[in-house]
């Protein structure tokens, strides 16, 4: 596997950071996890602007320029033969500095372009649907970091998807500190109650998605009514259906949570349709 690292493609073994790399040492970066359709990048301006964004607000500067992003991941897939299609991981990270806190002497950030094949569920999976758990693990406050910065510190993620393994189910739902349901591990979640289709909103301290704003924008299309709104548990365990969105996953129906059944353990009518439209949306020339 050959990855983009600091301007050069090399071997995957060959790419590495430094260990006094911030990135490592204290999870001091950004990255986007990038869905390659048919050889293209999927919704591609959408996730360098929110790399940019992510970067800005930890106040790490890019050494590239968004048309230097964009072709070196390009370069990536071209070497990789992902033109079928396939996934990307583009990472930046502070750079190398001293062992102490402050990033002020990293001055050398890394930038790496990773582009493999990713399976995050088993097919059975989105098949059937999947069982997934709401988690102790509390979803970090977005009084105390700004959740629209997809950083590399997900170890907040990371516990709660710890008690998923434990049980045995692939995603754990994870509540605010107000208790409302925020988002799983990796991926937004919806619910659909008569019809119509709900997500919580920003404010609800979640990672505004690329996938979750694809899936509202197909839902009007669909002419289902849609809106982001505070999820109780109670309105959780009560809805019609329940299904995740994330790059990686896409779209996958949710049947089980906890102990209740959802949408008597299959994907339902509104979940499937939307599956559907969005994979047909991906593989369009419409984006």
């Amino acid at each position: 596997m050959k990855v983009w690292f600091n301007d050069n493609l090399v071997d995957s073994d060959e790419a590495a950071v430094s260990v006094f790399d911030h990135g490592l040492l204290y999870g001091d970066g950004v990255f986007e996890g990038i869905r390659i359709y048919g050889g293209r990048i999927f919704e591609c301006d959408a996730h360098v602007e929110r790399l940019f964004l992510s970067a800005k607000r930890i106040r790490l500067e890019i050494p590239y320029t968004r048309q230097q992003i964009v072709d070196a991941m390009n370069e990536t897939i071209v070497a990789n033969d992902l033109t079928g299609g396939g996934y990307i991981r583009l990472v930046i990270t502070r750079g190398p500095g001293s062992l102490g806190l402050g990033p002020f002497d990293c001055h050398s950030p890394s930038v790496f372009v990773i582009a493999d094949q990713i399976v995050l569920y088993p097919k059975e999976m989105y098949d059937k649907g999947m069982a997934v758990i709401i988690a102790k693990t509390v979803r970090t406050s977005q009084r105390m970091l700004d959740p629209s910065v997809k950083s590399l510190n997900y170890l907040n993620n990371i516990m709660a998807k710890i008690e998923a393994g434990d049980v045995g189910v692939g995603e754990a739902i994870m509540l605010n500190e107000k208790g409302f349901v925020a988002e799983c591990t990796g991926d937004n979640l919806f619910i659909v109650e008569s019809g119509k289709v709900v997500t919580p909103p920003l404010s609800a301290g979640i990672l505004p998605g690329i996938t979750r704003s694809l899936v509202l924008r197909l839902a009007g299309k669909l002419g289902m009514p849609a809106a982001e709104e505070n999820i109780t548990i109670e309105r959780l365990m009560g809805a019609d259906e329940c299904f995740l969105t994330g790059t990686a996953a896409e779209v996958i129906s949710v049947t089980k949570i906890d102990d209740r059944t959802i949408s008597n353990c299959e994907a339902g009518p509104v979940t499937k349709k939307l599956h559907a439209a969005f994979h047909d949306y991906t593989e369009s020339n419409d984006w």
